[in-house]
């Protein structure tokens, strides 16, 4: 890793353990402070130009409503050369953040290259994110386009069809959408 001998399994762990116990809300919004403060207190541990440690406190600002604090620390980890699949967590959370803060349009940019990139399971947040950023620039078909189309995968029926609905809500003069097959159920 690029962070050296700091990062180890030990540490990761330890946020790990942090996070999960932020996710069952032993760190309610009255001790987001304490939180933050063992958030800080781990990247304490990293080398000074550590791009994970502006990471995780960027997350840390994030998941306890301070967007505005978070947006310059996810900046400054993808400029530390934050990349990979965490790279990829930071530019949808920057986006989130930009959209939350009033800043959609830098969203739009940020994750629209995001699309054609290298597919994994974050697929999906990557069109949800972008679908609120374009919401808030008053683009919510495209928006919609982007969900029904991340939806469309994880139906047991119906694939096809919502894929080309997608379509249609931004290329109206595209090919009519077929009906979905409906199935007899006895």
């Amino acid at each position: 890793m690029c962070e050296g001998d700091a990062v180890n399994q030990d540490w990761e762990d330890r946020v790990d353990a942090a996070w999960a116990a932020f996710a069952r809300d032993e760190y309610p919004e009255e001790r987001a402070a304490e939180f933050r403060a063992l958030i800080d207190g781990l990247v304490a541990e990293l080398p000074e130009d550590s791009p994970r440690g502006p990471f995780e406190r960027a997350c840390a600002f994030d998941s306890t409503g301070h967007s505005d604090r978070a947006v310059p620390l996810y900046r400054q980890a993808l400029a530390r050369g934050l990349d990979g699949y965490r790279g990829r967590r930071t530019r949808i959370q920057l986006a989130s953040s930009l959209r939350n803060v009033g800043q959609p349009e830098e969203g739009v940019k940020l994750l629209t290259p995001e699309l054609d990139g290298p597919s994994d399971e974050l697929d999906d947040a990557v069109r949800a994110c972008l679908a609120l950023c374009l919401s808030g620039l008053g683009r919510d078909r495209e928006g919609l386009s982007l969900v029904i189309e991340a939806l469309a995968a994880h139906l047991p029926r119906y694939q096809r069809s919502m894929a080309r609905y997608a379509r249609a809500l931004v290329d109206p003069e595209g090919p009519e959408p077929p009906a979905p097959r409906h199935v007899r159920v006895a």
